[in-house]
């Protein structure tokens, strides 16, 4: 398994299981133990979460399994994500949707993720979404508080574009590891506006969220969907798969930004998957097959 370092005492699996529908997998914290172990038997050891995902459940779903074997804890890393409120009967005083980057939120959201994980420390935490109302000041004091008790290790964001991603460096001490984007074919934005620019200018290596566009790619109907699908096919033939989703993953790593995937399936196979491409190579010229599939015409 290929590994990239995000800081000096941090490196994660090239491909990462993402836990973001974990509530709808309807495992008994038995089967969710045990697919915690197939994933780790892959070479995968980091486990990518949210406080809201599932209903603001699925954290306290894999620390209910991860309670049935505490020593797997020190097989992985852990990552997590603040900084969205969503209206929910697991959190009666929200009011409304909206984003929440005050130190008192943060701090508060990290105080659940650790008691829902069964963990004494996260790995890696991410401010989930770029917030207007944003006080730099009041988030840097958060990760100042949070890294000197211990409760927090690393810090990154989600989402970012390349002001907001400067604006809130300026303000912390410890450097931003890393920036979790949307990245795959299907969806080129963080492409074209700079974003994996800036991720290179600052060697900060990228973390990308629904590498498939949720599926979009290998069941979509769409003109879009039926030309990326035809050149992964042509692709996948030259570089020896017939795995579709394992020629998406190879398109990824093979960009220089240092992109990591996360794999959000339940499935073991699928999860493989993504393993799997880090073993295949792919040139320039595929490379630009597939890109130019996404853009419908050749690169000027």
């Amino acid at each position: 398994m290929q590994r990239i370092q995000l800081s000096s005492d941090l490196s994660i699996s090239r491909t990462v299981h993402g836990l973001m529908h974990l509530s709808s997998w309807n495992l008994t914290k038995e089967e969710r133990l045990a697919l915690i172990k197939e994933v780790l038997d892959t070479g995968i050891t980091t486990f990518d979460h949210a406080d809201i995902y599932g209903g603001y459940q699925c954290e306290a779903l894999f620390g209910e399994a991860l309670a049935l074997e505490p020593s797997l804890r020190e097989k992985m890393e852990i990552v997590t994500k603040c900084g969205i409120v969503l209206e929910s009967p697991n959190r009666p005083a929200h009011r409304s949707h909206h984003y929440d980057t005050s130190k008192s939120h943060i701090i508060s959201s990290v105080e659940h993720s650790l008691k829902n994980l069964s963990i004494e420390s996260i790995d890696l935490l991410l401010i989930h979404r770029p917030d207007p109302l944003m006080n730099p000041e009041e988030t840097a004091e958060a990760f100042d508080e949070l890294h000197h008790s211990g409760k927090v290790k690393n810090f990154g964001v989600s989402n970012f574009k390349r002001s907001q991603l400067k604006m809130l460096e300026t303000y912390i001490d410890q450097p931003l590891c890393t920036n979790q984007i949307e990245l795959s074919p299907y969806h080129l934005e963080n492409f074209e506006d700079g974003t994996l620019d800036l991720a290179m200018e600052m060697k900060t290596p990228l973390m990308a969220w629904s590498p498939l566009a949720g599926g979009r790619i290998l069941t979509g109907q769409d003109d879009k969907a039926v030309r990326i699908r035809k050149a992964l096919q042509e692709v996948g033939n030259e570089i020896g798969t017939e795995h579709l989703d394992e020629v998406i993953y190879t398109w990824l790593y093979t960009h220089p930004a240092n992109i990591s995937v996360i794999a959000g399936s339940g499935k073991i196979k699928r999860i493989q998957s993504a393993v799997n491409a880090q073993s295949l190579k792919m040139d320039a010229h595929q490379w630009f097959q597939i890109y130019q599939a996404v853009l419908g015409h050749d690169v000027p």
